[in-house]
């Protein structure tokens, strides 16, 4: 039990139906019985206990509501997470004030600590990847968390 967070990346296909079925092309896809496939969602990020990256999506996407419930998330909040996150690294005296740990049920340490830094750096690094990806406006993001 604990903090589990997930950042998805969707790409809609259905307009992409033409002949050819492209749940055909998913391994392992069961049959679909008339059913067209509506979405492909990839999971972009895991996280586990990051509850400082986890507040900073309650407040910055989720109007507070800290529901486990999906969010959309755009390209422009990403960026600026990728982007605290750099300032962060860069000022980690600051590290509390930018972007502070945050205590809640099974959520971890809400200190500024080996873990957060981790978590910190790791983000940086994935956002740059996935954001370095040529995915095209058909694709969109959302969070989800769970405890």
């Amino acid at each position: 039990m604990g903090l589990d967070m997930y950042l998805n990346a969707k790409k809609y296909v259905s307009q992409y139906l033409d002949d050819k079925d492209p749940a055909t092309e998913v391994n392992g896809a069961p049959e679909a019985d008339g059913m067209r496939l509506k979405e492909v969602v990839y999971e972009g990020m895991y996280w586990r206990k990051a509850n400082a990256i986890h507040q900073w999506f309650v407040e910055n996407v989720q109007d507070g509501d800290d529901d486990c419930s999906e969010y959309y998330v755009s390209v422009d909040d990403l960026i600026k997470l990728m982007e605290l996150c750099a300032e962060v690294m860069a000022n980690p005296d600051k590290a509390a004030e930018l972007l502070p740990p945050q205590g809640g049920c099974f959520f971890g340490a809400a200190e500024v600590d080996e873990w957060y830094w981790d978590n910190v750096k790791r983000t940086h690094e994935e956002l740059k990847t996935l954001l370095g990806r040529e995915l095209g406006s058909e694709w969109s993001f959302s969070y989800q968390s769970s405890w």
